[in-house]
């Protein structure tokens, strides 16, 4: 092997010799806008014209996390439904301006308040009789119509009895069949259609408001101050729902809305005792009608319940025949779980009426067919929407007839 191998491949390889220094290149000619060896370069680009990057968008924000809500079981019929539990329900709050009043009297309003429950009811009956023979199957369908509106199983088998015997007697129609049930209806509601009486010689009347948070009590309290201050009554309000700074502020706009004087403490103050001294205040001022609010309870709420009947105790120490009514205010959505705020209310707070709340929020409005029935208790008032020409003395005749969609 030759000396120029060995310092060749071999030599690389072995590690013997030197690597073979590289040829020379040629600079290439055939590039498109190369240089010339000798050109001449272009100067360094400043740093600040070169385009800053683009700042990446920062992340979405994270949703919130839904918030948890009490729920209970509602058994209507034959169906168990959950809702939020009434307890953490909160009434909406008063706004700064009252809605405008609707046109027309109150039997317009009213029947506009019942469109729901008579598009279900009435429109109901006209459809079957109209369009069905009339036998035995046609009553069982009345019935479960008259059910479903809440008027109870007691009510609806007796309407429908009813209805039976008059039809065989004289030939009924859709509206014919309406006009039975509306008599039917007005029959079970004459007795406990009552007005509230506030002129018993009491000074003040005192009324203690109860009712389950949502139910539309405080705003009910406001509207009741602005009926009677219409009337030329002097009226005071006591915030008693101390549980609640909404309850408190609401209560508080409508007094000074109205121009009323108003008895409050800071929340989580004892309410018996703030109704002890609004009892007090309302005697010196030689008021005529004090309203009463409470916190917002759950019926199966033992120890809220207590404090409710502890409110009453308290308030008779000053007033030994006060409170002069207890009103319970229901909203008439819940259909009926109505009854059992009834039950427990009255042998805790000795509920001496009831006002009805949110009509035109439900299509089941017979509701108070169900309660006549079971308490007897008198329904002073109802109310059909959010102005305060909404909440209006229940008449048993208007309130039977707008229920099924007669004039």
């Amino acid at each position: 092997m030759t000396e120029e191998k060995k310092s060749g491949f071999f030599g690389r390889l072995f590690g013997g010799g030197k690597p073979a220094e590289p040829e020379a290149m040629e600079p290439r000619q055939d590039v498109v806008g190369a240089p010339e060896p000798d050109a001449e370069l272009p100067a360094r680009v400043a740093l600040e014209d070169v385009p800053a990057p683009l700042e990446a968008p920062p992340p979405p924000a994270p949703e919130p996390e839904p918030e948890a809500r009490v729920m209970e079981k509602v058994e209507i019929e034959d169906r168990i439904i959950l809702r939020p539990a009434a307890d953490e329900a909160e009434e909406t709050f008063a706004p700064e301006v009252e809605p405008p009043r609707e046109s027309g009297g109150w039997f317009a309003r009213l029947r506009r308040g019942l469109a729901r429950t008579s598009e279900k009811l009435g429109g109901g009956i006209s459809d079957l009789f109209n369009k069905s023979k009339f036998d035995a199957a046609t009553l069982d369908e009345l019935e479960d119509i008259l059910i479903q509106a809440d008027l109870g199983i007691d009510a609806a088998a007796r309407v429908t009895k009813e209805v039976g015997r008059q039809r065989h007697e004289r030939g009924l129609d859709g509206d014919g069949v309406r006009a039975v049930v509306a008599s039917e209806v007005e029959k079970a509601l004459s007795d406990v259609a009552k007005p509230l009486d506030i002129n018993t010689g009491a000074k003040p009347f005192v009324i203690l408001m109860a009712g389950v948070n949502g139910s539309g009590k405080t705003t009910t309290i406001g509207k009741l101050a602005r009926k009677y201050t219409d009337e030329g009554k002097s009226v005071m309000l006591a915030a008693g729902d101390t549980f609640r700074a909404a309850a408190v502020e609401q209560l508080r706009v409508w007094a000074e809305r109205i121009g009323v004087p108003i008895v409050t403490k800071d929340v989580g103050a004892d309410a018996s005792g703030l109704a002890y001294e609004a009892v007090e205040k309302a005697r010196a001022a030689g008021v005529d009608i004090l309203l009463i609010d409470t916190a917002g309870r759950l019926q199966n709420r033992t120890e809220l319940m207590q404090e409710l009947e502890k409110i009453t105790r308290v308030i008779r120490k000053v007033m030994p025949d006060a409170p002069h009514a207890a009103l319970l205010v229901l909203d008439a959505t819940v259909g009926q779980n109505a009854i059992s705020q009834v039950e427990l209310f009255q042998k805790t707070a000795g509920i001496t009426g009831l006002v009805m709340t949110k009509l035109d929020g439900t299509a089941r409005g017979g509701i108070l067919v169900a309660l006549a029935d079971r308490f007897s208790l008198p329904i002073h008032f109802i109310g059909v929407g959010e102005s305060v020409g909404d909440l209006e003395p229940f008449d048993a005749r208007d309130f039977s007839r707008a229920l099924v969609g007669l004039d």
